[in-house]
């Protein structure tokens, strides 16, 4: 009990801020000069005014937080298990509106519209991430849809090295049609060195009351007229006498950034219905899928052929088409085929009565 008390009494004397130390102990934890022992061999205390008074004892601050424990946002590609490496955050970026068909995005932010620096760092930004490819196969017979299938490529433009990617942006020639700041495609006027600043700063500069400036994700080199046929044949191969249409329509193709609304949108929409809109189409993304066309010399493909992807999706795809599937194919579609030989003989399915 004595030292539990004692324990106490001593707690109380440091938040009064006395500080312990042992009998015999310099303030300055420094060992006592020669000078300093009396005649008995004992230390004699400093003077008053040589004293050196020590802060009061203070218990840690609560509100420290450790530098390890904050979330930090990571820049530049991210990784998710089985997605291509890609920075996702660049196809909705702050203060951009997808559109309802996620085929564009628009800005009308003001900054963008004033600043050419910030409007061509953007542009530049925008451009390291593709488009999404997709091919979409409908079968209809008058107005029943007996299947509606659709498959993502995005994969097949992204290699898994980084190094080996084949993306770049290409700006409009001196001897190219396009909207160069007019209401229609045209081959004037120029800019001095055709670079994406230069553009930027002509659109900055356009006193228009209604202007815009767009850049297209565009695919380059895929062989769709090939992989049609082969879908054609297989969808044929099933017995279907329907109405077969195979599309390929993009995605998160387009960038927008018009310049904000003066008064608001009704005002904007009856400005540009009289006075026309200047547009401004000069710049692309381009993301190859292979290094030249199929057929010519020397191709290669940045992750796969046409016909490497076309043996390992048929099944899948002859599979969801027999099963009078309405969405996705995806790679669990695949897995099942390759486990479980889900898609093959296949070649007769009841389609039922014709209309």
């Amino acid at each position: 009990m004595e030292d539990q008390e004692s324990v106490l009494a001593d707690k109380a004397r440091r938040a009064q801020g006395e500080v312990y130390r042992p009998p015999g102990a310099s303030a300055t934890g420094n060992p006592p000069l020669a000078d300093e022992y009396g005649e008995d061999g004992t230390v004699s205390p400093p003077p008053e005014s040589q004293q050196t008074k020590l802060p009061p004892y203070s218990s840690p601050h609560t509100s420290y937080v450790d530098p390890r424990s904050r979330t930090v946002v990571p820049k530049g590609p991210q990784y998710y298990p089985g997605l291509p490496i890609l920075d996702y955050r660049q196809y909705s970026p702050p203060m951009f509106e997808l559109s309802a068909d996620t085929n564009s995005i628009t800005s009308k932010a003001t900054y963008l519209s004033e600043n050419v620096m910030a409007l061509s760092t953007l542009i530049k930004n925008l451009a390291t991430v593709p488009p999404k490819p997709q091919i979409l196969v409908v079968g209809n017979r008058g107005r029943k849809v007996d299947f509606s299938i659709k498959l993502n490529l995005l994969s097949l433009l992204v290699p898994d090295d980084a190094r080996n990617r084949l993306d770049y942006l290409r700006i409009i020639n001196k001897d190219e049609m396009g909207y160069r700041g007019g209401q229609q495609p045209a081959l004037k006027p120029e800019v001095e060195n055709g670079g994406l600043e230069e553009w930027c700063k002509r659109f900055v500069d356009d006193p228009a009351n209604v202007k815009t400036f767009t850049m297209e994700r565009v695919v380059a080199n895929m062989d769709t007229n090939w992989l049609e046929g082969q879908i054609r044949s297989l969808v044929a191969a099933v017995q279907y006498k329907g109405l077969v249409t195979v599309s390929f329509p993009v995605t998160h193709s387009r960038v927008t950034i018009q310049n904000p609304d003066k008064v608001n949108k009704f005002f904007t929409s009856v400005s540009a219905l009289f006075t026309g809109k200047s547009k401004y189409e000069v710049v692309k993304a381009v993301w190859p899928f292979a290094t030249a066309q199929n057929g010519e010399p020397n191709r290669q493909c940045l992750v796969q052929s046409e016909k490497t992807w076309w043996e390992e999706w048929k099944d899948p795809i002859r599979y969801a088409i027999a099963t009078k599937r309405h969405g996705w194919v995806t790679n669990e579609d695949k897995l099942e085929c390759i486990m479980e030989s889900k898609g093959k003989g296949l070649d007769i399915v009841d389609w039922g009565p014709d209309y």
